[in-house]
């Protein structure tokens, strides 16, 4: 393995703990009149946020001064424990049933969301395989096939939560990685076309997902049901003009946006900073990409490539969908902003996938 540069990707540092810095101010902006009406503390969500960061900004810089092959030897072990946990947790009295969906595990007064870990730990396996099987990669027997067997009898225990949106993520980031080793394209499109079936399958089956697939296409035709929370980010982000209402100031906080604080908190991010904050969080997210894609581009051997690319790949993604559902350019998912969004498992994950991340910025040629 070549030597270890003496320092990790400062800019990248710089990037994540701005984004972590606005998401604690946003969660505290949204939640703090629904803490208030529910707990009686203002600071209830913004406390368990911190403490989130907290941890895991000191997990992100412990991870990153391990070094990343440590993840190709334990890939196997990590993937086996997520899957035991996805199975715990469709246990009812283990897994926490919320809001429809059993994927939490409680631990004392915290939970945690094995789903979310599954995706990290997909991606140092899935990395493992691919840059053993470089050579196989462009037969689909051989190469893809047992690949994508492993992701979806992932996203089939995901399902049976259900979890569409982190199943989602979980299957697009995996399914870049295997493109980025050279799969053919024309096994894409065959895929692709399966896919669309196995996606309208999934909708057509249950009812809610139909519901939110037509309140995407005219949230207006049931506005206090399906396209409820459509239509109250959509009032969220239009009133936010160029340099938004002011931070503090939204009012769609206010008992309008249901939990504003969790996937939804671009919307009260635009309402009280406007296009201009709204864009300046989206430039950072460019911003970490970029450096993302430049530290894979720079990695030593493929491993480290693949391991990049994957966790630039899911943070994209996940990015892309959270603001595609604010701004109405897709169904609702269920899906966080990564860094911004309340949650203890999605913020602890990002931040040890970008600890992974600076260790092979530290190897990187570039």
């Amino acid at each position: 393995m070549p030597a270890k540069k003496s320092t990790p990707d400062f800019i990248l540092i710089l990037i994540t703990l701005s984004l972590l810095a606005i998401g604690l101010i946003m969660v505290y902006s949204a939640s703090a009149v629904w803490a208030d009406y529910k707990f009686e503390d203002t600071f209830y969500f913004a406390k368990r946020q911190l403490l989130f960061a907290g941890v895991g900004v000191i997990a992100m810089f412990f991870i990153m001064n391990i070094d990343y092959w440590t993840w190709r030897t334990w890939a196997k072990v990590l993937i086996i424990i997520c899957f035991v946990l996805l199975v715990l947790v469709l246990i009812p009295g283990v897994g926490v049933l919320r809001n429809g969906s059993r994927s939490w595990i409680g631990v004392g007064a915290f939970s945690i969301q094995p789903s979310e870990f599954m995706k990290l730990a997909m991606i140092a396996f899935l990395a493992k395989y691919l840059s053993e099987k470089q050579k196989f990669i462009t037969s689909f027997n051989k190469g893809v096939l047992p690949s994508l067997l492993l992701v979806f009898t992932a996203f089939g225990m995901i399902m049976l939560q259900p979890d569409l949106g982190t199943g989602t993520v979980m299957v697009g980031t995996c399914i870049v990685m295997i493109f980025i080793a050279g799969a053919r394209v024309s096994h894409f499109v065959a895929l692709g076309l399966v896919g669309l079936v196995g996606f309208a399958g999934l909708v057509i089956s249950a009812p809610y997902r139909m519901k939110r697939i037509t309140s995407f296409l005219d949230p207006w035709e049931d506005p206090l049901g399906s396209g409820f929370q459509m239509i109250q980010s959509l009032y969220a982000i239009g009133p936010g003009g160029l340099f938004g209402l002011g931070l503090g100031e939204s009012r769609q906080k206010f008992f309008y946006l249901p939990e504003p604080q969790n996937d939804f908190i671009f919307a009260i991010l635009a309402e009280e900073l406007g296009f201009i904050g709204g864009s300046l969080v989206l430039l950072l997210f460019t911003l970490l990409l970029w450096r993302g894609v430049r530290i894979a581009l720079g990695a030593p051997d493929l491993y480290g490539s693949f391991l990049a690319i994957g966790i630039v790949s899911m943070i994209a993604i996940q990015v892309m969908i959270n603001v595609g559902v604010v701004t109405g350019l897709m169904p609702v998912t269920g899906i966080t902003l990564p860094f911004l969004s309340y949650g203890g498992s999605s913020l602890t994950l990002m931040l040890l996938a970008v600890g992974v991340l600076l260790n092979i910025s530290r190897y990187s040629r570039v």
